[in-house]
């Protein structure tokens, strides 16, 4: 996990702790139910943890601010993103209950008391939050008419409410599609981290 640390050198001890439980605990759980890329699980912290911190990268979470992962699969990049802002609290949903059994066992043994996890749809759910995120689930437009109903009107942070998702490649159709007048910022994710896994990487931002 030494690559956490290179970007994120100020964690508490709490939270090296945490992130270092991470490998054996997705080791563990992948071996059952496939969460990771099971050829890709040696890469876990360079290419899972490190990419879900990008959001981390774009915007700082205020204390008591509310967050949800949609689709957030085996935790990510939800779980992350709990550890290093442990005064924000975190809903992680997903529509496949066995994912979502993993994330919760994985919350239980990090000791996180700052997350809540449901087998749910977004469009389900009746709370609202300060911002959406997400990790390569579906196109913008969906996550975008998924994530409005939810996100309160109240803002917090400097940055408006709204999405924040993780996307990789051509993004120009995606963007194109969402109605005209909408404010998107696509960030690559190189401008934070070395590694080439980045350089086609983005952390894309849509204004509620």
């Amino acid at each position: 996990m030494q690559v956490i640390l290179d970007y994120f050198p100020n964690l508490s001890a709490q939270q090296q702790a945490q992130f270092a439980q991470l490998d054996a605990l997705y080791r563990e759980w992948n071996a059952k139910i496939n969460v990771v890329s099971r050829k890709d699980i040696d890469s876990l912290y360079a290419h899972h943890i490190l990419h879900s911190l990008g959001i981390a990268k774009v915007i700082n979470f205020k204390p008591g601010a509310e967050i949800l992962d949609i689709g957030t699969g085996g935790g990510l990049p939800g779980i992350p993103l709990a550890i290093l802002f442990p005064e924000t609290q975190f809903t992680l949903v997903d529509g496949t209950g066995k994912k979502i059994l993993v994330v919760k066992e994985i919350v239980q043994a990090l000791g996180l008391t700052n997350v809540e996890a449901h087998h749910a749809r977004a469009e389900e759910l009746k709370r609202q939050f300060d911002f959406t995120v997400c990790r390569a689930v579906t196109t913008l437009d969906k996550l975008c008419a998924w994530s409005w109903p939810l996100i309160k009107r109240k803002q917090q942070h400097a940055l408006p409410n709204g999405l924040i998702t993780l996307k990789g490649g051509d993004l120009k159709e995606e963007i194109a599609a969402l109605p005209k007048g909408t404010y998107v910022d696509k960030i690559p994710l190189s401008r934070f981290f070395k590694d080439p896994f980045y350089e086609e990487k983005y952390a894309v931002y849509v204004q509620a």
